[in-house]
């Protein structure tokens, strides 16, 4: 069996080739970063991917999500990023993820794509660090609702509603976050709704419907943050339960107006 360095596996990330790109880079990775293979490296390894996020390739710019959010799992565990290195990753993924085009979830050459879905495991990454606050976790829901609301010709089809409704809610765990920043972005969300044509639902319209139907379900029940493998947390339901499915239906409402 081949003995990949960590620079290899991040070069091979960027493949065409499914095997090469999730079956071997990405596993490996992601069970090496896991494992302290990369600490004392992490900054490096997460700048190379933030980077990827504006690589010419799709599979490269989707995969790049998938390897940030080992490195953060890491980073909770031992402490090593400071908090501007997360917050420049931030950035550029806030520059990448709303205006991304080619939201297919998989392709029968390149494999799995899934930029929505992926996307989605670094906001909850990302809203799990400690070196998010309430300005920031506020910024990366609008990063959410910018995503949902895009013009898009794809239909969500792979599961992607209910992998972003997962990542908000673990965002929506944070205490620094009061009813009022999460009404307002709720109630953003509600307007753009409204300003979308009638008629014939658009593709994010659709989508985004989906999503804060899921989303509903999961503020109210709970989730459960993802970790290694046994390592999962308990089910955590968000502290502001009740102001939050209020702003879900309201946001509802406008696609199925007898609602209660």
């Amino acid at each position: 069996m081949t003995t990949y360095t960590l620079d290899d596996l991040c070069s091979m990330l960027t493949s065409p080739d499914p095997v090469v790109r999730d079956e071997t880079a990405y596993a490996q990775l992601w069970e090496r970063i896991g494992a302290g293979e990369a600490d004392g490296r992490l900054r490096a390894v997460g700048d190379r991917q933030a980077g990827q996020l504006a690589h010419p390739e799709i599979q490269a710019r989707t995969f790049a999500p998938l390897i940030l959010v080992a490195v953060l799992l890491r980073d909770e565990v031992i402490g090593e990023l400071d908090a501007a290195t997360v917050n420049e990753w931030r950035s550029a993924f806030a520059d990448w993820y709303p205006h991304e085009k080619d939201l297919r979830g998989y392709d029968a050459k390149l494999g799995w794509l899934h930029a929505v879905a992926h996307g989605a495991d670094a906001v909850e990454a990302f809203g799990r660090s400690r070196h998010l606050g309430r300005t920031e976790l506020s910024e990366l829901l609008e990063v959410v609702s910018a995503r949902l609301t895009a013009p898009t010709g794809y239909l969500f089809a792979h599961g992607e509603d209910d992998r972003v409704s997962s990542a908000v809610t673990a965002v929506l765990l944070r205490e620094e976050l009061t009813a009022q920043d999460v009404a307002q972005w709720l109630a953003s969300i509600e307007a753009a709704l409204k300003a979308m044509e009638p008629g014939p639902f658009p593709a994010a319209k659709s989508n985004t419907i989906r999503t804060l139907n899921s989303l509903y379900v999961a503020c109210h029940r709970g989730v459960r943050l993802y970790g290694r493998p046994g390592q999962d947390r308990p089910a955590a339901k968000p502290p502001h339960e009740a102001a939050i499915l209020d702003g879900l239906a309201g946001c509802l409402r406008t696609a199925n107006r007898y609602l209660g």
